[in-house]
């Protein structure tokens, strides 16, 4: 209930009279402190840690050593303490609250994980460490590897990719690996309308022709479109399922039989995993190779919190030719495979190490502490809770195809007609009602795109919160309020950039102010 009386309560006049108007002469205001860049507080004359000369020492860097300053400034300890404390207070964070962004399955971090993660013995290990002295590791990424393998129904895994898009990067290579032992040379991948922009860009980066082919009216891969593309050319799909529009791919199986009948490979974008984990398994659809975000599906951090991890499943047909690292079980126990043995079709190795070993321990941690069973339930609460968004506001926004949705649930700006309001200016304002705006403007198959999935760690309290909000922004928009929308956030320690001239003129290096 706002307050009538005193002090406006009024996000508007709030917003005008004590935030915008009302300046400090520290620059902070109450607890949201203004923070400078890094090099603004700090000078390279100082430094937090003093450390003493090393005697005796020479380099291998064959003559290449820096002959000039650095350019990092030095901070003490309290100094640079505060200084990220107080950037972490500007970041909305899933510790937060609700985090809706579309077909990145933001959801909770069980602190068993973390504390499971920073065991001794498995968080302070060193991968030059002997193999003798880390068979708990090893067997802990053997168990992984089980139970990934259990999950999509597939013969074989490498663990070492380190997010989502180097295991595409996997996938292809494997694809291109098994192709060249063909002795063929194909040079054309098909990806869908809807598909993720790294599939398009992987295969770019593998050498690949990429063709797109277009969506049906009700959000689907048109088969005949897709049958229509095969060719000899065509070396693989990159297709993702649930696909982007938060719908099941009702032709998958067809699809990927007519891939392979023209002689391709099935590449799964598995960043959609959650959807159907523990009720579906891929390699039971014909796929060939599929990346499992750790990050997303198995709970591991995202973004600063993580790293992320990309582990890529891989077909009876695709095994052989796996990148190392790998682990086998050998006769004193469990050893890593570090080069490619003499006769192997392995493709070779894509990464320093053996792969995001804190994030292989929270994502086992998640599958054993879920179990099968529950593993099971998180694919379905997060299909129930996608389902009761698009319930709850497909009267008021444009849900761009009917429902029932997988995961997530597509809108689009058909509700905005006529409003002034764009799909950046709705976002903009849901920053003020304190929530992260949904993934905006993707997939590109419709206008002004809004896509919304709330995963499965959301209570009925918390997605009901979120969808009155969501009903008042609409409401407010229809209304022709549209100055809650053309400047916000007003609310953010940030506010609205001018989101052309950064693009067009952007400021990529600081420079130190002309005294």
């Amino acid at each position: 209930m706002m307050n009538k009386q005193g002090r406006p309560t009024d996000i508007i006049a709030a917003t005008s009279q004590s935030r915008n108007s009302f300046t400090t002469h520290s620059g902070n205001r109450g607890l949201e402190q203004d923070e400078l860049l890094i090099y603004e507080i700090g000078d390279q004359q100082r430094t937090g840690v003093d450390l003493e000369e090393v005697p005796g020492f020479e380099d291998r860097l064959g003559g290449i050593t820096r002959d000039n300053e650095i350019g990092l400034a030095g901070l003490s300890e309290p100094e640079a303490m505060r200084h990220y404390t107080r950037l972490s207070r500007k970041n909305y964070a899933i510790d937060m609250g609700l985090y809706p962004l579309g077909s990145c399955t933001m959801k909770h971090n069980p602190r068993i994980n973390e504390k499971l993660a920073r065991l001794p013995g498995l968080g302070d290990i060193h991968p030059l460490q002997p193999i003798s002295t880390v068979q708990g590791a090893l067997l802990l990424m053997d168990r992984l590897a089980h139970w990934l393998k259990m999950l999509t129904g597939m013969p074989a895994v490498a663990l070492s990719l380190k997010a989502g898009a180097h295991g595409e990067l996997c996938g292809l290579m494997t694809i291109r690996a098994a192709l060249d032992k063909r002795g063929e040379k194909r040079s054309i991948v098909l990806a869908p309308e809807s598909a993720h922009g790294t599939n398009p860009a992987t295969a770019t980066l593998c050498g690949y022709q990429v063709k797109s082919i277009p969506a049906t009216k009700d959000g689907h891969v048109d088969l005949q479109a897709l049958k229509d593309s095969l060719g000899p050319d065509v070396a693989a799909i990159m297709l993702t399922n649930p696909n982007t529009c938060g719908l099941f791919e009702r032709d998958i199986i067809e699809i990927a039989d007519a891939v392979h009948d023209a002689g391709g490979y099935f590449y799964c974008d598995g960043a959609n995993f959650n959807a159907i984990v523990g009720k579906v398994r891929p390699g039971d659809l014909g796929v060939d190779a599929m990346h499992i975000n750790l990050h997303k599906t198995f709970s591991t951090p995202h973004g600063g919190g993580g790293p992320g991890a990309g582990p890529v499943v891989l077909s009876e047909a695709l095994a052989p030719f796996a990148p190392v690292p790998y682990v086998v079980h050998g006769p004193e126990g469990f050893e890593l495979v570090e080069h490619v043995p003499e006769g192997s079709d392995s493709f070779g190795r894509m990464t320093a190490f053996h792969g995001q070993m804190g994030m292989n321990i929270r994502a086992l941690a998640f599958m054993m502490s879920h179990g099968a069973d529950g593993l099971a339930r998180v694919a379905e609460d997060s299909v129930l809770n996608a389902n009761y968004v698009m319930a709850s506001l497909e009267d008021v926004m444009t849900a761009s195809f009917g429902g029932p949705c997988m995961h997530e649930c597509l809108f689009d700006d058909r509700f905005l007609a006529g409003t002034g309001v764009t799909t950046l200016d709705f976002a903009k304002a849901m920053i003020d009602e304190g929530y992260h705006p949904m993934t905006m403007y993707f997939p590109l198959v419709v206008h002004g795109a809004m896509l919304i999935e709330p995963t499965e760690s959301e209570s009925k309290q918390s997605l009901d919160q979120f969808i009155g909000t969501l009903r008042h922004l609409t409401a407010q928009a229809k209304a022709g309020n549209k100055d809650l929308f053309s400047g916000a956030p007003y609310l953010a320690p940030l506010k609205r950039l001018d989101e052309t001239l950064a693009a067009r003129k952007p400021v990529l290096r600081w420079q130190k102010p002309e005294p």
